[in-house]
């Protein structure tokens, strides 16, 4: 019956009468947040979806993690904004993500996400998330950094 319980929890079809569980006390690792939170559109291998419009992460977003407004843009994205995480739990599924994906597009110098930045750049007002990135990449690639490809307008 556990077995059952814990399916439940994690598919989220918990009868309204159990109430719905705290995510951000959940104690999962930036892994298993990761695959409840990103793997859906991303992958589990981070190689995104080219036909959904979901960019790779792979060999490209750690050079977003070496721009300021880049790092802005990485906590904005809407999946990641609204993940229902604490700053810490995304500072930790980030950094998780850049370990994991980012190979040699990390800078090496690029700094781990932590709560209080994560905080702060959450707080940020940002109205247009695809003209942020937008103009990311593009300052980027007049650096000679590519990012994986983003198809929307």
């Amino acid at each position: 019956m556990a077995g059952v319980t814990i399916a439940a929890i994690l598919c989220g079809g918990l009868p309204a009468s159990a109430g719905q569980p705290d995510w951000t006390k959940t104690g999962f690792s930036a892994r298993t947040n990761y695959v409840l939170r990103c793997s859906g559109c991303h992958g589990l291998d981070g190689a995104g979806s080219e036909k959904g419009g979901i960019p790779a992460l792979r060999d490209s977003i750690g050079a977003f993690a070496g721009d300021d407004e880049g790092r802005t843009y990485v906590v904005k994205v809407p999946g990641v904004r609204n993940a229902n995480l604490t700053p810490a739990q995304t500072a930790a599924v980030l950094n998780y993500v850049m370990k994991t994906f980012a190979g040699s597009s990390l800078p090496p110098d690029a700094e781990p996400f932590d709560e209080a930045e994560v905080a702060s750049r959450q707080s940020r007002p940002v109205t247009d998330v695809v003209a942020l990135r937008r103009d990311v990449a593009a300052r980027l690639k007049e650096r000679g950094i590519t990012v994986a490809d983003y198809p929307w307008p």
